[in-house]
């Protein structure tokens, strides 16, 4: 821990601590005993990821946009638009026509897919009674065949661009078979489905039987990147490159592997954010470098897609104005060497609200270990550098 030599931790102070690392493993034990195990790899959908929308069938009450959007559904009862009651999530109009809805989405990159969640939060008398996946990838010149998207409220797809979609699209092979969805209500919002013909996958057509809504989609997996030119300089810590959080001390207000997302944050919500440490002084003191003295820090861990030397480490702390983390440090390993942590970042003081940059010099490293003291936000990290052979 990062603690001054002169701080005296007294016998009361050892028991908060404790007992605070207690009660954080439990929290930590409870938010995941009904999660699977897939839902803690990355969702390569998500519009924060770089998933996109690219053609919906129709967006009458709500476009197709916000079913991949980050945060998590909320409701407003009095909101309504010239459509209808507005819903967040995607919702089409009661069809009455035959056939029944659909959409593509792009992932954010070529990827396994190992699960999927589909939440229907406040769709309770509207939610889509069924859905299907399909998945496919596409090349160049198929991808050039899918119409230029115009996502609007209260519109549906020309007849000429749903035929060349579903031409496109409709024999794609099945990774998820026609599922009933439970409605929206707390106790069963959440329709998690493991999928085992996994892919890869660039795209999927997410199919709704007839009609209806759906707050959000997540669909997680593992990256498959094409791996890099060795003179290639490239983002290690991205979820583009396979990067993925592995372990995790407390994650209370948002999950460390949102700082792997690619742009900067969009919020406080699109970031790590711990809850503040219990344990902390009750008078803050400081050290020589300008850091605090604190009795306690948080951690999260991390296999790197591609093991790599790191040149250049960005931490950014975009939006945490009043929460950021007084310092940072990072550890690296190699478990293709010798197994054991070693220094890549000394601890750093931090500010808020802004992008740091900090030069590093490594070794090859294929899991990187992120220290916050005393705790806080990080919205992205970024470890530039190059790959190094296995």
């Amino acid at each position: 821990m990062h603690i001054s030599s002169s701080l005296n931790v007294s016998g009361h102070s050892r028991v908060v601590l404790l007992l605070s690392t207690i009660v954080l493993t439990v929290e930590k034990a409870m938010s995941e005993q009904s999660v699977p195990d897939f839902a803690k790899l990355t969702d390569f959908v998500c519009s924060s990821s770089g998933g996109q929308v690219v053609f919906a069938t129709d967006d009458f009450f709500s476009p197709c946009e916000l079913m991949i959007s980050g945060p998590d559904p909320v409701f407003f009862p009095d909101r309504f638009t010239e459509f209808g009651k507005w819903m967040d999530g995607w919702e089409t109009r009661r069809k009455r026509v035959p056939g029944h809805d659909w959409c593509v989405l792009r992932l954010a990159t070529k990827c396994d897919i190992k699960g999927v969640l589909v939440d229907t939060a406040f769709f309770t008398g509207n939610f889509a009674p069924k859905y299907s996946i399909q998945g496919a990838v596409l090349n160049e010149q198929e991808e050039a065949q899918i119409p230029k998207r115009k996502s609007e409220m209260g519109s549906a797809a020309a007849a000429s661009d749903l035929k060349q979609m579903n031409d496109l699209s409709r024999d794609w092979p099945e990774i998820v078979p026609r599922t009933p969805l439970r409605p929206g209500y707390e106790d069963t919002r959440m329709n998690y489905r493991n999928v085992t013909s996994g892919g890869p996958y660039t795209h999927i057509r997410v199919n709704i039987y007839p009609d209806g809504g759906i707050a959000r989609l997540r669909v997680f997996g593992v990256a498959q990147p094409t791996p890099p030119a060795a003179d290639t300089r490239l983002d290690l810590a991205s979820l583009l490159t396979g990067t993925v959080c592995v372990d995790y001390l407390n994650a209370h207000y948002g999950h460390p592997r949102n700082m792997l997302s690619p742009g900067r944050g969009a919020g406080m919500a699109d970031g790590w954010e711990t809850a503040r440490r219990p344990d902390r002084p009750e008078v803050l003191l400081g050290n020589s470098d300008g850091t605090i003295v604190v009795s306690g820090e948080e951690w999260a861990t991390f296999r790197l897609g591609f093991r790599g030397a790191l040149e250049e480490i960005g931490v950014d702390t975009n939006h945490f104005k009043g929460n950021y983390p007084d310092s940072i440090k990072i550890e690296g390993m190699d478990a293709l060497g010798e197994e054991s942590w070693t220094t890549v970042l000394k601890p750093k003081k931090l500010s808020a609200h802004k992008e740091h940059w900090f030069p590093c010099s490594s070794g090859p490293v294929t899991h990187v270990r992120v220290t916050i003291a005393p705790d806080g936000g990080v919205s992205r990290l970024r470890l530039m550098g190059h790959a190094v052979a296995q």
